[in-house]
């Protein structure tokens, strides 16, 4: 390693620690000559991931590429740093073992996958440039598709819990109308 500052290929290493995600590791060093401290990172090789795009070219595999087309999709959304950086992570982990050649439309069905379970309304934006949408129809489909359910929290107790069994509510009813029903079976009272 050379000095940054006098060119000297002697040195020693003072400090070594792992990066924050244990991807790389952070050498501070010493040079031997002029007592120049810096600082180095060490990292595994990748092999060249290139990606097969839909018009059959190939083209390197850029992670910068696929964290700004996930940030997009999460603009102006309430989501940290950290989930952004971890589902990058996480598909570019799923990339790399899955060979030295990858699809685009396979890259994008791994963040659709990774997103889904995050922020409904980002993997929306980034379903509607992945699978190119052409009209309105086609986002209306793919909202059904993910499907309106509501989450749970836990912590929070259902204010019309589900009747099971004794023909309390239609099949298919909506929760709004079978609160409704709830209502009028206890004469208004909730």
């Amino acid at each position: 390693m050379r000095c940054p500052k006098c060119g000297s290929r002697d040195d020693k290493v003072i400090d070594s620690r792992q990066s924050r995600d244990s991807s790389s590791i952070r050498r501070r060093r010493q040079c031997l000559s002029c007592g120049y401290r810096f600082t180095t990172y060490e990292e595994i090789e990748r092999s060249d991931l290139r990606v097969v795009k839909r018009d059959r070219t190939h083209e390197p595999f850029d992670r910068r590429k696929l964290a700004g087309s996930i940030a997009k999709a999460f603009e102006k959304r309430s989501t940290s740093l950290v989930t952004l950086e971890q589902v990058v992570d996480e598909v570019v982990h799923d990339l790399e073992t899955g060979g030295r050649e990858v699809q685009s439309s396979a890259i994008g069905a791994k963040v659709l996958e990774k997103l889904r379970g995050i922020d409904e309304v980002a993997y929306l934006r980034y379903a509607s440039v992945h699978q190119h949408f052409q009209d309105v129809d086609e986002f209306v489909d793919a909202i059904h598709t993910l499907g309106r359910r509501v989450k749970p929290n836990v912590l929070q107790k259902e204010l019309f819990p589900p009747e099971t069994g004794q023909g309390g509510s239609r099949p298919g009813a909506a929760p709004a109308a079978a609160g409704r029903e709830a209502a009028h079976k206890n004469h208004g009272r909730v």
